[in-house]
């Protein structure tokens, strides 16, 4: 069983691995498009999290993009215009939390943490599922 520091090593680079493979295969892509949580629009600048160490880039008004969401992620939730992830059902905590705090949310997208950068300015059209790079 691997755990700690040793664990964190091989995630991260498993991580660089899976992007060095990747590529830039999503580079040309404008749009994801997923299944909606939480009905809504929204327009701001994503911010791609991971775990915590993410959680400090986060401002009011921000989009978070993220794999999925977990509880311990609640404060950068709470800032977040938008909640866009690449896993998650409609029982997901992400489809849960943004229902309940009213923040539009689209899930199951599969790719968004790999077609969204940091910084890019989208629009979030919950009510059909689409995330639209505006700009970078």
């Amino acid at each position: 069983m691997i755990s700690g520091n040793q664990a964190k090593k091989l995630a991260t680079a498993e991580l660089k691995l899976t992007s060095a493979k990747l590529g830039n295969e999503y580079a040309d892509l404008s749009q994801v498009t997923g299944s909606t949580a939480s009905l809504g629009r929204a327009k701001g600048r994503v911010k791609v999290i991971y775990g915590p160490a993410g959680f400090k880039k986060m401002r009011k008004g921000d989009i978070l993009v993220t794999g999925m969401t977990r509880p311990e992620m609640l404060p950068a939730i709470k800032l977040a215009a938008a909640i866009v992830t690449d896993e998650g059902g409609i029982t997901s905590h992400a489809a849960i939390i943004s229902r309940e705090l009213g923040i539009p949310c689209i899930i199951s997208t599969k790719i968004a943490t790999k077609v969204l950068k940091d910084g890019d300015l989208v629009e979030v059209d919950a009510n059909k599922g689409i995330v639209k790079k505006i700009s970078k």
